[in-house]
C-alpha cells in the first residue's frame, strides 16, 4: 500500500471542508461543532481511501459502505425531544452530509465536493432567514394554562385563541385539586402568539402558564 501526494491533498481538503461546515455549527452553538465535523469528514475520507487501497481485487466499498451505518448512530445521538418538539435533526443531517463530503473527496471528485460544499453553506447560512420569515407568518406553540375551577373556562380560553387569530390543533385538560390544567397546541403568526401571551399575563384569573 503506497502513499501518494494525492492522498495528502485529500486529507487536507477534507479537514478544510469539515472545518467550514463545523464553523457554521459552532457559530450557532450546536451539538456537533468544529472539531466534531472535522473528524467526521476526515474519518470518512480516510476509511474510504483505505477501503480502496486494501481491496486487493475484492469489493473496494466493503469498508466505505459501513460509514453510512456508523454515521447513522452518531447522528441519532444529537436528536432530542424538548417541550413536545424534536430538535437536532438539522445537526444530525449535517453530520450525515459531512461524512458524504469526506467520501466524495476520497473518491477524487474535487469539483463535486466543492460544489456540494457551497450548496451546504447556502442552506446553512441563508435558509434560516427563510425559516424565520415562515415562522413569523405561521408558528406552532404549546401552551399550558393553569386557572381556578370554572365551568366555562374552556370556552373562554378557546374564544381568546380564536380572537387573536390562532388555530387550535390539539387540546387537553385535567383537574388537579382546585385548579384546571389546560394544554393547547395552536398555530398562527408570531404577532398573534405575542398578543395572546400579553392577555395571559394581564389576566388575573390565570394562575400560571407555560409555553
Amino acid at each position: 500500500m503506497a502513499f501518494e501526494i494525492a492522498d495528502l491533498f485529500k486529507i487536507l481538503f477534507s479537514v478544510i471542508a469539515g472545518g467550514i461546515i463545523g464553523f457554521e455549527r459552532e457559530f450557532r452553538d450546536k451539538a456537533a461543532g468544529l472539531r466534531t465535523l472535522i473528524f467526521i469528514s476526515l474519518g470518512s475520507t480516510i476509511f474510504t481511501m483505505l477501503s480502496a487501497k486494501l481491496a486487493n481485487g475484492t469489493d473496494p466499498t466493503r469498508i466505505a459502505s459501513n460509514i453510512i451505518n456508523g454515521i447513522g448512530f452518531l447522528g441519532a445521538g444529537v436528536i432530542l425531544r424538548e417541550r413536545g418538539r424534536i430538535i437536532g435533526i438539522t445537526t444530525a443531517a449535517t453530520i450525515w452530509f459531512t461524512a458524504a463530503v469526506g467520501m466524495v473527496i476520497a473518491g477524487g471528485y474535487y469539483l463535486l465536493a466543492l460544489a456540494i460544499l457551497i450548496i451546504a453553506l447556502v442552506v446553512l447560512w441563508f435558509f434560516p432567514l427563510v425559516e424565520r420569515w415562515i415562522a413569523a407568518i405561521r408558528e406552532e406553540r404549546n401552551y399550558e394554562i393553569v386557572c381556578a375551577l370554572s365551568q366555562d373556562r374552556e370556552s373562554q380560553l378557546k374564544a381568546e385563541f380564536q380572537r387573536y387569530g390562532l388555530c387550535v390543533k390539539t387540546f387537553q385538560q385535567k383537574k388537579s385539586g382546585n385548579t384546571l390544567h389546560f394544554y393547547w397546541r395552536a398555530s398562527g403568526s408570531r404577532k398573534s402568539h405575542e398578543k395572546l401571551i400579553q392577555y395571559l399575563v394581564l389576566n388575573e384569573e390565570i394562575q400560571e402558564f407555560n409555553i
